[in-house]
């Protein structure tokens, strides 16, 4: 950043020494804190050796980077300013999602809950019809057994009067043959 205070199409009068002294800045620019403050006594004494031009011209650049650092800094904070805006939203939506979550995770719960319940229901209902279809089972048994005894005794009625019918029949006409016998 400073060392481009070197750069310049005019050379004045004690150019080598105003270039050790421009050197001697951007080199300090970027050095660290714990440096003697050697460097920076011989940078003083560097800069008093400089022409009246040469301190204008790195005054001039050191502004026009002042104000390159100071657009910089604004744009910085204005994306800074956005940054926290978009955190602040996502923060919103976060708390926002949470509590939906929330409210899925009860409603889950209580439509688990629902099928457990509705499960057992199921369950009891089964064995209930179980029972129930096994009693109507032996049931529908025990009365097709009676259905067929019911048959086989209509059967054996239906010989009997038939057995009855003919002796009727065979008396009747002893009964006339002994009438028109007397």
């Amino acid at each position: 950043m400073l060392a481009a205070w070197g750069d310049s199409t005019e050379k004045d009068e004690g150019s080598d020494k105003e270039d050790a002294a421009v050197a001697l800045m951007g080199k300090s620019d970027y050095d660290s804190d714990d440096e003697p403050l050697d460097s920076l006594t011989q940078l003083k004494d560097q800069v008093r050796g400089l022409s009246k031009a040469k301190l204008e011209e790195l005054l001039f650049t050191l502004m026009d980077e002042c104000d390159a650092i100071n657009s910089e800094n604004c744009m910085l904070k204005d994306a800074c300013i956005d940054l926290k805006k978009d955190i602040r939203e996502l923060e919103h939506k976060n708390k926002i999602l949470k509590s939906e979550k929330i409210e899925i995770d009860m409603s889950n719960l209580v439509l688990n809950e629902d099928l457990k319940n509705f499960e057992e229901t199921l369950s009891l209902k089964e064995e209930a019809f179980a029972t129930d279809f096994a009693k109507l089972e032996n049931e529908s048994l025990e009365l097709k057994q009676k259905v067929d005894s019911l048959l086989v005794e209509n059967k054996k009625l239906l010989e009997n009067l038939k057995q009855v019918e003919s002796d009727l029949a065979a008396n009747r006409r002893w009964n006339r043959a002994s009438q028109a016998l007397n």
